[in-house]
């Protein structure tokens, strides 16, 4: 199992737009072979970083997922959505491996 770990810069004003695009990923993540373990907004401390964490069976399924992706009428919308909004100033993605009792 391999963990993607998103840590994103937004733009504090526009939390309720980041909100809906996180809303849209879950179950595009899932439907598509993942597993979403939520988003994280802000609530107390720094009012402009957001995380994100999905797991998938392995790097290659993973893979698979981010060339699938590409096609997928879900995906561009979630995408364009934030086109419009332009609610993330900035993201960085992590692969981790968790561990598990």
């Amino acid at each position: 199992m391999i963990t993607c770990y998103l840590r994103y810069v937004i733009d504090p004003h526009k939390l309720e737009a980041f909100e809906a695009y996180a809303r849209a990923w879950i179950p595009i993540v899932n439907r598509m072979g993942g597993t979403h373990h939520g988003y994280f907004l802000p609530s107390e401390g720094a009012n402009n970083i957001a995380l994100a964490l999905f797991s998938f069976p392995s790097l290659a399924t993973y893979e698979d997922y981010r060339t699938r992706m590409l096609n997928d009428p879900e995906c561009i919308a979630a995408f364009e959505m934030d086109k419009r909004n332009r609610s993330i100033i900035s993201y960085e993605r992590s692969f981790m491996r968790p561990v598990l009792s």
